[in-house]
């Protein structure tokens, strides 16, 4: 089921809150997708506005961009133009005929699968779609960051941005829930322009590195790496010629792994 979301359901102003002018996640993808000889068919799930899938396909890739949103697969239609874009659930896809080289889902669209069924399912779903040989490539944030601090507790965020001449104000609280292995997120949005506050929640599992790992190979991956930076996200944020710290201590994770043939 497809949940209410403020950014989901107003891409515009998804953008406007992360901006990424020069395509920093884009760009790491690419080198990353060149660094282990991906072939150019490329699916981009969880593809959000379409700015990666294509940034991607102007590289000269081939992208099919994916997303459960129909507000985000409708701007990205008109916003960023190329790629084919389809309605999918990464929890569980089947995009027929289609073949693809290379399965990307970034900023931790993975780990809306939030049980280990659905973890499976979305595996089970990529090595449907992939050649053998092909990779999967997947940021998100890390599970030994947060379940590793078991009083785990920040500050609220506050975010203030202005679109289209209104003014948006976001509180954002994170909290761990170590018995169902969630990072819960409470969000309330305001703006100077009259409208009722909005109170949003959500919630993304928490994988341990060495639990991806296994999981990844018990269903037909090997990885290729696995670190927690730099990356798209990370503080401070990849830059090309990076090579990767060779651990996966910090807040976020990346993982490259190839589909074994079978």
């Amino acid at each position: 089921m497809e949940e209410a979301n403020l950014l989901t359901d107003n891409p515009a102003l998804y953008e406007a809150r992360f901006p990424d002018p020069q395509r920093l996640a884009g760009r790491w993808t690419e080198e990353t997708l060149r660094s282990y000889g991906s072939g150019p068919r490329v699916l981009d799930l969880g593809c959000g506005t379409g700015r990666d899938a294509a940034y991607l396909q102007a590289r000269g890739r081939t992208v099919t961009g994916a997303d459960l949103s129909g507000a985000m697969l409708r701007h990205a239609s008109r916003e960023h133009p190329g790629p084919e874009y389809l309605h999918a659930d990464l929890r569980e896809f089947d995009l027929g005929p289609r073949r693809f080289d290379a399965v990307v889902c970034l900023d931790s669209a993975l780990l809306y699968c939030r049980t280990a069924t659905e973890t499976a399912s979305f595996l089970t779903s990529c090595r449907r779609c992939l050649d053998p040989g092909g990779l999967l490539v997947a940021e998100m944030r890390n599970g030994a960051y947060f379940l590793g601090r078991a009083t785990f507790s920040e500050a609220p965020s506050v975010h203030t941005f202005t679109h289209r001449g209104v003014v948006h104000r976001s509180v954002t609280r994170l909290r761990v829930d170590p018995a169902a292995r969630l990072l819960r997120r409470s969000r309330t949005w305001t703006t100077d322009d009259g409208t009722p506050p909005v109170e949003q929640s959500s919630a993304w599992r928490l994988l341990l590195p060495a639990d991806l790992r296994r999981v990844l190979l018990t269903n037909g991956f090997q990885v290729l790496a696995l670190h927690d930076g730099p990356g798209p996200r990370t503080e401070p944020p990849w830059r090309e010629g990076d090579r990767p710290a060779g651990t996966t201590d910090a807040d976020r994770l990346h993982v490259i792994a190839r589909l074994t043939d079978d």
